[in-house]
């Protein structure tokens, strides 16, 4: 599905780069920019520090004159406002209206005023809706890239998103002999340290007993105590002597 962030009027550098770098990471690179500030601010160097990377995002952008040509071939126009309008499209939360937006394969469009004045009436009358993000109502101004990084999750959020990669590896969990095996080797240390009474041992091991069986111990997680036990040992060994 075809999907363009357009910025209007963006008068701070840095604000492109972090734009590009929000896009960039929710897998969206179509950026046009309307009369911003500086005509060279594509290549400014806070622009491409701020973009963290996003460059080929950069190189892609386009920088039109009117609002017109950057909305050519797009048939949803979202605009985004802070506070609703008393005359225009509907307001309406991102996620809400998006999720009904992605089945229709529409082109999409996100407009995105200038950084002090927000959308002027007129661009926000042409849109079919004007999405709110919904933040605090006593505080609810959002930088331009904080804003543009919110919607463009929302959007591919809507879309299907992306796969959340799981870094761990596999675990090879204990079983119930290797957990026996260990509980005995504590049983032991924790009598020569002197923390457990044979004699009056009350409920202590059928306690760890279940303290380590909700730890969903692994095989080398078992070692580890092993390893612990061993050294209580020998430590009250050393002591003894």
């Amino acid at each position: 599905m075809k999907t363009r962030f357009v910025l209007i009027n963006t008068s701070h550098a840095g604000n492109v780069g972090a734009a590009a770098r929000a896009m960039k990471t929710m897998g969206f690179d179509d950026m046009v920019l309307v009369a911003p500030r500086w005509d060279n601010v594509l290549r400014r160097e806070e622009t491409i520090q701020r973009a963290s990377g996003a460059l080929d995002v950069l190189r892609n952008a386009r920088i039109v004159e009117t609002l017109d040509e950057a909305l050519d071939g797009m048939t949803h126009l979202c605009a985004t406002a802070m506070t609703p309008r008393d005359f225009g499209p509907p307001t309406r939360a991102p996620r809400e209206h998006l999720a009904a937006l992605a089945p229709t394969g529409q082109s999409v469009a996100f407009l995105f005023g200038s950084e002090r004045f927000g959308m002027r009436n007129e661009d926000v009358y042409r849109c079919h809706v004007a999405l709110s993000i919904p933040t605090d109502p006593g505080f609810g101004s959002l930088n331009l890239g904080a804003a543009i990084q919110v919607l463009a999750y929302e959007w591919r959020l809507a879309l299907g998103g992306f796969e959340v990669a799981d870094a761990s590896t596999t675990r090879d969990f204990a079983d119930a002999q290797q957990v026996a095996g260990m509980l005995t080797h504590w049983e032991h240390a924790l009598t020569d340290i002197g923390f457990l009474d044979p004699a009056s041992p009350k409920k202590l091991m059928p306690r760890l007993n279940q303290l380590f069986n909700r730890a969903a111990l692994t095989e080398e997680e078992i070692h580890i105590l092993r390893g612990v036990a061993k050294a209580m040992s020998e430590a009250a060994s050393g002591a003894k002597r």
